[in-house]
């Protein structure tokens, strides 16, 4: 019982804002991750994570059964559940995709501007390992234990300020990451390379074409990049 209260109280520890130069860091960094072609390739994988898992999330609140999550060497994936085709269940789980990250980021930023980046990270490694169960190949597979192995490493190994600004750098990352993989969705729903996309699902199921689903998904990201950003920035004093 002691074991559990420690650590019971090591993860709702409260961490002091990050003053804004760190901060500004952090930002940086996040922006480097999305904007460099070369670490991009390799950090989509992440956002494929929160996409994915996004659907996963969205299809259980919905009643429906999830059947399995695939995630692809090329940052795709595919999310399987069963139900029925039609519906609110259905247009709510295909539409959590490209919107999740930037959701899950606003979800992280809250944390962080309530001084609660310690526990932030291990909601991340519950999710993962509640995520890893549903996995259905091997890349999948490899995919969440590397990630998961990242954040648990600096969630054990790293000092509480290193653990705040992982944590930082994580939530930017995801604020920033979720617009830019929008901006690419529509690049290829117009080179004809996405025909099955998500807001070409949506577009089948409801009576708003693509590319109105595709300003939904704009809309929702760029909002929680712009509240995310707000609530980080006013925490540390940046902002009144």
């Amino acid at each position: 019982m002691d074991a559990v209260s420690s650590f019971w109280d090591q993860v709702t520890a409260s961490s002091p804002p990050l003053p804004g130069g760190l901060l500004a860091l952090t930002a940086a960094l996040a922006a480097v991750l999305v904007s460099s072609r070369a670490l991009w390739s390799r950090a989509r994988h992440s956002v494929t994570i929160a996409h994915e898992g996004a659907h996963g999330l969205a299809a259980l609140a919905t009643g429906r059964r999830l059947a399995g999550i695939r995630l692809h060497s090329d940052t795709s994936g595919v999310t399987v559940s069963a139900g029925r085709p039609t519906g609110p269940g259905m247009v709510l789980t295909a539409a959590a995709g490209y919107t999740g990250p930037g959701l899950f980021g606003l979800g992280a930023a809250a944390l962080l501007a309530a001084g609660h980046a310690i526990g932030l990270l291990w909601a991340l490694l519950l999710l993962l390992a509640l995520l890893l169960v549903q996995i259905r190949n091997w890349y999948g597979l490899w995919s969440v234990l590397v990630t998961g192995a990242l954040v648990f490493a600096a969630t054990w190994w790293l000092p509480a300020t290193g653990q705040a600004v992982f944590a930082h750098v994580v939530t930017w990352f995801l604020l920033l990451a979720a617009p830019k993989t929008v901006l690419e969705l529509q690049a290829k729903r117009r080179s004809g390379s996405a025909r099955d996309s998500d807001a070409d699902q949506l577009a089948r199921l409801t009576d708003l074409p693509g590319l109105a689903w595709v300003g939904v998904f704009l809309l929702v990201d760029v909002g929680a990049l712009a509240l995310g950003a707000w609530w980080l920035l006013r925490a540390s004093a940046v902002l009144p």
